[in-house]
């Protein structure tokens, strides 16, 4: 089967994009885009090689809230009559375009809208340096159609040129070959030769500089931003290499990171040759550094090899997942591998409490028509799908596994695949037809079930052990203070700060701040924690610190959970209301749509 096959096939089925690509597919594009700050709309063209599969006298993009001025056919720029379908919730509009049976080339010319939900356009005030303004675009899962007429789906893939022009202090940056310093012109030119989903279309402009860490990596940072940056990702040479040890060679070049402002609403976003990321792991310690070896892992699976609906999201995350680990555990050991392990089951219980264990949406497989797929962007998808590979793992032994796992990325890479496709390959080529290795798997169980199989083993960790040592002894009357928390890394303070129970006395609040300072703590992931604790103990001294983190920090998995304990009560609710009417403009579309909803 071609890959032409694959893709065709698997967006035919794809509920979350209007286009045909049985029929009429996009191929390549040239993009050229004007960056306009001042109206906060980008402007220019979409000019797409396309293969018309059936002879077929239209071809199908995804558009919303774009305005489509010009439509033109082949290089000699000929005007064609193109039409926008009915607005539908999340989708947008299709936009059809007239084409002839030889016709080779679209050309598309539009303007995006300033309320764009994929584009975030940041004042001065809002970035690192305060001078100048920034934008960057998140384009998953289906919001790069609000930035570029596209075909939308996971399951299509093109390579892509692009010219961007932006104000001259600035340098643009995309998920494709990048300058390293500014020029005079304001005009920068990316190549991205190998074919990407549309969703990892990236493009971030701003006052930026270049660092290089290793021979293939380097970091892009606001210039106020560099220096910490450069010293917390030290290490990405490093994870480069343990990451090739394990599943075969690096497939994109460059490995860059760019570190954008606080608003960002993700940990990292994983855009081939540049990773977008929080600056919140930035813990002055490389504590929260296994982000980074997450957001390099999709290099290989969701890059490479790619859900081709949103309906397989687990095939990209569940393996990332697992794969992070393998790299965390290669450079760290397994202590560390495992205490990871152990927050993540943690982070998957409090998702299988909060959906309800029974829920369908509790499944790897999910269903997600008529919905917005990012409602299927949960931890079911990460941890659940990563402790199955565990399992499968645990079945067969770590040798013959990722022998199948580097077997599974080169035979479908720059492919997209879905579940039953991946489920195929794992019969033919590791189960093989043994009955008692496929019941040890229970695919059934994990993949086509809600909730956990009854036969799973909840991880457990050394390190953790001692820590739930300390936190008996806490409970048990010893001061905070005198608890041995020596050289404790910020997994263990997490783990900490979970088991604590949720009513405590202004005492042992006031006790444990005292000793742990954990209300001005420089670790994000800390902090959210702890604010958790402050709310449900009205501990008011922690007020001023949250309010202060709500309002830089547009993070969704830290604002979701805070903003929920603050509404959880009247009084608490006004205080969300409150933060939230001043901090509403410093988040990306991506957080509040879920938070509107939740303060309503």
């Amino acid at each position: 089967m071609t890959t032409e096959q694959t893709a065709s096939e698997q967006s035919a089925k794809d509920v979350h994009s209007f286009a045909k690509p049985a029929e009429a597919v996009a191929k390549h594009l040239d993009l050229n885009i004007d960056v306009n700050f001042e109206q906060k709309v980008l402007h220019g063209t979409a000019s797409y090689l396309i293969e018309n599969k059936t002879g077929t006298d239209e071809i199908v993009f995804d558009t919303r809230g774009l305005e489509i001025e010009k439509v033109y056919l082949g290089d000699a720029q000929e005007e064609t009559g193109f039409a926008l379908g009915d607005e539908k919730e999340f989708l947008g509009r299709p936009l059809s375009v007239k084409i002839k049976p030889d016709t080779k080339k679209v050309t598309i010319q539009y303007k995006t809208s300033p309320d764009a939900a994929a584009l975030q356009w940041l004042n001065p005030q809002q970035t690192a340096g305060k001078k100048y303004p920034f934008l960057f675009t998140q384009s998953q899962a289906i919001l790069a159609r609000t930035w570029i007429p596209i075909q939308d789906s996971p399951g299509i893939r093109i390579t892509y040129n692009a010219e961007v022009k932006v104000p001259k202090e600035l340098l643009a940056v995309m998920s494709a070959s990048n300058p390293v310093e500014k020029n005079a012109s304001g005009v920068y030119t990316f190549e991205m030769k190998q074919p990407i989903p549309s969703y990892l279309m990236a493009l971030s402009v701003g006052d930026l500089v270049f660092r290089e860490v290793g021979t293939q990596t380097g970091i892009y940072a606001e210039p106020a931003t560099i220096e910490a940056a450069a010293y917390e990702f030290a290490e990405m040479d490093k994870m480069l290499v343990a990451a090739e040890k394990l599943y075969g060679k690096y497939r994109w070049d460059r490995y860059d990171l760019l570190v954008l402002p606080p608003s960002f609403p993700f940990g990292g976003m994983e855009n081939p040759r540049l990773t977008f990321v929080t600056p919140t792991v930035l813990a002055k310690d490389r504590s929260l550094t296994s982000l980074i070896a997450h957001e390099l892992a999709h290099s290989w699976s969701g890059n490479l090899v790619t859900n081709g609906t949103w309906n397989d999201f687990w095939l990209n995350e569940g393996f990332t997942v697992y794969f992070e680990r393998r790299i965390m555990e290669e450079i760290y050991g397994k202590d560390y591998a495992d205490m990871l392990n152990v927050l993540g089951y943690q982070d998957l219980m409090n998702t299988l409490n909060d959906l309800g264990k029974d829920s369908q949406d509790t499944r790897l497989k999910l269903d997600l028509e008529g919905r917005d797929p990012d409602e299927g962007l949960t931890d079911i998808a990460y941890e659940k799908g990563s402790f199955f590979l565990q399992n499968i793992e645990k079945a067969v032994g770590r040798e013959r596994f990722d022998e199948f796992l580097n077997n599974y990325f080169n035979t479908f890479a720059f492919q997209s695949t879905n579940t039953d496709k991946f489920l195929d390959f794992l019969q033919k080529e590791l189960i093989k037809g043994d009955e008692e290795l496929a019941k040890k798997i229970n695919v059934d169980g994990w993949v086509y079930s809600p909730g956990l199989p009854a036969d799973f083993k909840v991880p457990t960790s050394a390190r953790f052990a001692k820590v739930e040592e300390a936190f008996q002894s806490w409970k048990n009357g010893t001061p905070a203070a005198q608890l041995s928390t020596k050289d404790w890394s910020s997994h263990e303070w997490l783990h900490f700060i979970r088991m604590l129970p949720e009513q405590m006395s202004q005492e042992q609040m006031a006790d444990l701040d005292k000793a742990f300072n954990f209300t001005n703590s420089g670790n994000s992931e800390v902090l959210a924690a702890w604010f958790i604790h402050a709310i449900q103990n009205n501990y008011t001294t922690a007020d001023e610190a949250m309010e202060q983190f709500l309002t830089n920090v547009g993070r969704r998995k830290f604002l979701v959970p805070i903003y929920k304990a603050l509404a959880a009560t009247p009084e608490g609710k006004k205080k969300a209301l409150a933060i939230y009417a001043k901090a509403r403009p410093n988040y990306h579309a991506v957080s509040t749509v879920t938070l509107d909803e939740m303060l309503k």
